[in-house]
């Protein structure tokens, strides 16, 4: 048997192999669809907006896979369009859509998270206890 013989059954082999393994392994589960996705559209130059980066991202842990975060930088051109296809008439704005991406809530300017948290939490029953101030 000649050597390019040899090497493309073995190739052929370790394919087979690794193939075979792929295929007995665990199903791979796709992440599960948030619940909410929350859009902001804004820009980086805008104070308010500016200001809403934090909130965004402190949203973003504490909900984790129950929520996606989505920021527009609606003056950039690639995407102006989203301006148009939220009807946004002032920057920032937040928009809310459920799992299945139907709009149930929107918010204008600046949003503050301890807001945030009291809308998110109803929208996905979401109940903490409530916190002792002495």
């Amino acid at each position: 048997m000649s050597c390019e013989r040899i090497l493309l059954i073995s190739m052929l082999l370790i394919s087979g192999i690794m193939l075979s393994a792929q295929t007995t392994d665990k199903p791979k589960t796709e992440s599960p669809k948030p619940l909410v996705t929350f859009i902001e559209l804004g820009s980086v130059n805008c104070i308010p907006c500016k200001m809403m980066q934090p909130v965004m991202k402190e949203v973003e842990a504490e909900y984790g896979d129950k929520i996606e975060v989505i920021f527009y930088d609606v003056w950039k051109p690639q995407h102006k369009a989203m301006s148009t296809k939220y009807k946004i008439r002032v920057i920032p704005t937040q928009v809310f859509l459920d799992k299945d991406g139907k709009e149930f809530f929107r918010h204008e300017g600046f949003y503050p998270k301890d807001e945030m948290v009291k809308m998110l939490d109803k929208q996905m029953g979401i109940k903490r206890k409530p916190v002792n101030k002495e």
